[in-house]
């Protein structure tokens, strides 16, 4: 590396290394335990996060944006596509890098072996032939090589251009953006500045839509963002299969669960709950004496019993019988399975004649 390589690299050294300084101070001293319980573990520094996020957003919207708008608009598709592969192919270079610095060697062979042809059929990384041929491209950096290494991110960050970071990818951040086609023009700083330039827009144009989508349906803006890059780190860092978080409330649950526990404890010891003594119907005085028989409760007794399934369900009464035109009342229909009973005549009640004896005098 050349001295001006180096001084090309030491000033984000310098920056990063001072972002990671003054936030550790901070961390240690200017936050006691409850604002960090306020704050939030990941962001107890929101009050000056969102100052830079306000700053970076002003940039973005009167420099970045309309540049990258137009880049989409002047510029033909097939040369933007080149554009983004070799910018790609320097990338996957160093992502080869830290997937063996991870200890993954099959996956640092295969984007080895994605650079290599890329390099050779792609045209110095102008075309991805790669990609048809099955070699996946799987990213890496160095901010993920130092979480794999088991280095803590530290609280979220937001640095002024660079946008979302912490102090785990702030210290990683010189090495990342050194790996650039600007080495190609080194020493030459004005070049270097123009390749860099160049890729901020081509990066900036791939997250138009991106940013579109996020000005329709975030509300806050600035927490969607941290949520995102918090999330989407650590998943980077665990290959896609993060661990649990640990709970932070584990001593509050503990302190409200001997409340239920009794009625548990009592049963899985085999002793008998006491119940409470239910009022007599009759209005009689309570017994203290624990009923033999099964507890019934006040009110069940005047409940209607249920019928059993075998018998079977009564119908309901019929309606009250037509009256007659004369003013009496006809008679119910007799069922046919109801027995048939002598029917009297209605008429006048027949006297029995006198005896003979009677007769004869």
């Amino acid at each position: 590396m050349t001295f001006i390589a180096l001084a090309r690299a030491l000033p984000r050294v310098v920056a990063a290394l001072a972002l990671a300084a003054v936030a550790g101070c901070a961390t240690t001293q200017g936050v006691d335990r409850q604002d960090r319980h306020t704050a939030g573990p990941k962001d107890p520094y929101e009050t000056v996060n969102r100052k830079v996020f306000a700053f970076n957003d002003t940039l973005d919207t009167y420099a970045l944006k309309p540049v990258a708008t137009a880049y989409n608009k002047v510029v033909p598709s097939p040369i933007r596509t080149g554009v983004h592969n070799f910018f790609g192919n320097f990338s996957d270079a160093w992502s080869a890098v830290n997937q063996l610095l991870q200890g993954k060697p099959s996956d640092a062979g295969t984007m080895t072996l994605r650079v290599l042809t890329n390099t050779t059929i792609g045209i110095a990384g102008l075309f991805d032939p790669a990609t048809s041929l099955g070699l996946e491209r799987k990213s890496e950096d160095f901010g993920q090589t130092l979480g794999r290494w088991g280095l803590e991110p530290g609280p979220y960050l937001v640095l002024p251009l660079f946008g979302s970071s912490d102090i785990r990818d702030a210290l990683a951040l010189p090495a990342d953006t050194y790996v650039s086609p600007a080495l190609l023009v080194a020493p030459k700083y004005w070049k270097e500045v123009g390749i860099d330039a160049i890729g901020v827009i081509d990066t900036r144009a791939g997250l138009l839509g991106a940013s579109q989508m996020l000005d329709e349906l975030a509300f806050d803006r600035y927490t969607f963002m941290r949520d995102a890059y918090i999330t989407r780190r650590r998943s980077l860092v665990y290959d896609g299969n993060p661990p649990d978080l640990p709970e932070e409330d584990d001593a509050d649950d503990a302190k409200s669960a001997p409340a239920a526990a009794p009625a548990a404890s009592g049963a899985q010891n085999g002793t008998k709950p006491v119940l409470p003594a239910t009022p007599a119907a009759s209005g009689a005085q309570s017994s203290s004496v624990e009923p033999e028989g099964p507890v019934r409760v006040a009110g069940a007794a005047a409940a209607k019993p249920p019928t059993p399934p075998s018998q079977p369900v009564p119908a309901p009464a019929p309606p009250p019988p037509p009256s007659m035109p004369g003013g009496g009342v006809q008679p119910a229909p007799v069922p046919a399975s109801a027995p048939t009973l002598p029917v009297p005549q209605v008429g006048p009640v027949p006297v029995p004649p006198p005896p003979a004896s009677a007769a004869h005098a």
